[in-house]
């Protein structure tokens, strides 16, 4: 069961919502609003939050940005909008949201959606919980988390990933572009270099998907190669 927040100034959808994720087993919390939905984020974490894009007092992006900055940006972020252009959506997915869903919201794409933002939300919790020995011969001393210092089952897991090394040391902003070029390139990898799949299981649209990857500068041919 996972903790989620549903933030919708239309209170048809926020039922909708709310009952599907319920029935799915999980626990959800309602936000009409920007100003509801910030109290309901101090108030506690979740594991993912879905965040209409056009609402009445401060819209979504804007409230994106906000958690952003202040370091409450910590769970997947799934933007929604019927009105919402492609550039609005690019800039949503640069700012931090994990992906976009548009209305109306079919229940496939929502489940779907959840699912995978749920599971990079437990990837990250995964991640956060490993401790990394401070020894040189396992960090290289500069900071970067390497093979070497995760546990035989999670090198597993991750694969190619962990291969690239993590630089702890930078801003916030690059050190996530360069886990989210690394995330979208073990996908490459692993299926082949199909968008098709990737985007599935990625949970995002397949025009989102080109544009974030062009924007990461990841080598599309690269997949189909390896």
């Amino acid at each position: 069961m996972a903790n989620i927040l549903v933030v919708d100034d239309e209170h048809g959808i926020r039922d909708l919502l709310s009952e599907i994720l319920n029935d799915e087993g999980h626990s959800v919390d309602l936000a009409e609003n920007a100003t509801q939905a910030r109290a309901a984020r101090s108030a506690g974490g979740y594991d993912l939050v879905l965040l209409d894009i056009w609402m009445p007092d401060t819209d979504g992006v804007t409230l994106l940005k906000e958690w952003s900055s202040s370091g409450l940006l910590t769970m997947p972020v799934i933007m929604m909008s019927g009105h919402a252009t492609i550039d609005t959506a690019v800039e949503a997915t640069r700012i931090g949201a994990f992906s976009f869903l548009e209305k109306p919201i079919t229940l496939q794409k929502l489940l779907k959606a959840v699912e995978s933002g749920l599971a990079r939300s437990q990837a990250r919790t995964q991640v956060a919980a490993v401790s990394v020995p401070a020894v040189p011969a396992m960090d290289g001393g500069n900071g970067s988390l390497g093979m070497l210092s995760l546990p035989a089952a999670l090198r597993e897991e991750v694969g190619p990933l962990s291969r690239q090394g993590f630089d702890l040391d930078r801003p916030l902003r690059e050190a996530r572009d360069g886990f989210e070029k690394a995330y979208f390139e073990f996908h490459l990898a692993r299926e082949g270099g199909s968008m098709t799949r990737v985007a599935e299981k990625t949970g995002l649209e397949r025009t989102h998907l080109y544009r974030k990857l062009r924007q990461l500068g990841v080598d599309l041919a690269r997949g189909k190669r390896n």
